[in-house]
């Protein structure tokens, strides 16, 4: 099977064009968000009328990057080098089902093309990927210093002394991050597929 390479930003017509087992190279800018991340979205820019006083440029950099763009669902170990720059030293994917209550709505909000994670989402951002054209990527569980490897750059960091550093936005480049697709545009779930042919297989042995 070839592999597509994908260079962020990403049109939706380069997302709708891959199916589930595609195998992706990505390049380019992404974005790491998890528990603590969404939960600050969630009550930052989505519960009031307005963005908060302090908070509008958080947002304003978010939208500009995730529009088209990536997320990934990673707690990084992180270094800095005497120069300052930062450095992934580690960079696992988390597991993505715990952001299943926001993530529809990140999706729809920011623009978002793809989310990286490991394990899996739910049917709301299934039915987000499917509506908006955006799909889901998993990456290798258990080789985070192997794919720290793809991080080649630290661009920036955002709500690192709130958040800390595994929860805040990591803003990185990453050149031929591996990951395969396995929730996609087109309304297919791999993760649904699998855990429907375990829950048969069990009913027969049962």
């Amino acid at each position: 099977m070839a592999t597509v390479e994908l260079h962020t930003p990403i049109t939706e017509e380069a997302i709708r064009a891959l199916h589930v087992g595609d195998q992706v190279r990505l390049y380019g800018t992404i974005v790491t968000a998890r528990d603590a991340a969404h939960k600050y979205m969630k009550d930052t820019f989505f519960r009031g009328p307005a963005i908060p006083e302090g908070e509008q440029a958080v947002y304003d950099r978010l939208r500009a990057l995730w529009r088209d763009g990536v997320m990934y669902h990673c707690g990084p170990v992180v270094s800095r080098d005497t120069d300052g720059r930062w450095r992934f030293v580690s960079a696992g994917p988390t597991t993505s089902i715990r952001e299943e209550p926001y993530e529809a709505d990140v999706i729809a909000h920011f623009g978002l093309r793809a989310v990286i994670g490991k394990g899996g989402m739910g049917p709301k951002t299934l039915s987000a990927c499917q509506q908006h054209g955006a799909v889901y990527l998993h990456a290798i569980g258990g080789a985070a210093t192997l794919i720290a490897s793809y991080v080649k750059e630290v661009l920036d960091v955002f709500k690192k002394d709130e958040l800390g550093v595994p929860e805040a936005f990591w803003v990185i480049r990453v050149e031929g991050f591996p990951v395969v697709v396995t929730m996609d545009a087109h309304g297919v779930s791999l993760h649904e597929q699998m855990y429907e042919a375990s829950r048969q297989r069990l009913a027969a042995l049962l």
